[in-house]
């Protein structure tokens, strides 16, 4: 029986029309279960916990850059104790030496081994300012002051820094964790990451004084 032309034309019609609407129709019931379980916020999530990261690295490079200005100055005064000197720059080849990249944030053992080097410079450094009250005409020159208060700074914006991270880094955690956003994770592949270690005043400003 001879298939009827106006018939093929409406069929033709009909697909064109209907192709655009239901692709737009797949999306939306593909795209739904994902928004339902989370799927975005995690990527919201992973993105924050990255941009605190950044910052973490930033000011802890900026710590790092700034002591051998402070060695040397410091280095200037004949009678100043070299074993306290001795003991920052090596400090801070430990920190140099730490491999650090964008998966740091999600091994433990290498946030752990990061953090040591940090924390074993920042004592280093507080032992030398400790040193620094016995010599007057050290803590009297321009050079020393103007080092004291970069240091200072940025010692503050470290802990601000360290603060923000630690709370995106449990958003994100629980993000991971809650049902239903757990699904999203899951299909992001993405798990729960370790923070930095909460000790009692390690998130407290250092008080510097001169």
């Amino acid at each position: 029986m001879p298939r009827n032309p106006a018939f093929g034309s409406l069929s033709r019609v009909w697909q064109a029309l209907f192709r655009p609407f239901s692709a737009l129709l797949l999306a939306v019931v593909v795209a739904l279960p994902l928004a339902g379980c989370g799927y975005n916020d995690i990527i919201d999530r992973d993105e924050e916990v990255k941009a605190a990261w950044a910052e973490v690295q930033n000011q802890y490079q900026r710590r790092s850059d700034l002591v051998p200005n402070l060695v040397n100055v410091v280095k200037g005064n004949a009678n100043f104790e070299k074993t306290t000197l001795e003991s920052v720059v090596e400090a801070r080849s430990k920190v140099a030496g730490v491999k650090v990249d964008q998966s740091t944030i999600d091994d433990p053992a290498k946030l752990k081994q990061f953090e040591e080097a940090q924390q074993n410079l920042t004592g280093a450094l507080s032992r030398l300012m400790v040193v620094v009250e016995r010599y007057p005409e050290l803590k009297a020159t321009e050079s020393f002051r103007d080092l004291q208060s970069q240091l200072e700074g940025t010692e503050n914006r470290i802990t601000v820094a360290r603060k923000r991270y630690i709370d995106s880094v449990a958003e994100y955690n629980k993000t991971v964790e809650r049902f239903p956003s757990s699904i999203g994770a899951s299909l992001r592949h993405k798990a729960l990451r370790p923070t930095f270690t909460v000790a009692p005043g390690t998130e407290k400003v250092p008080e510097v004084k001169f």
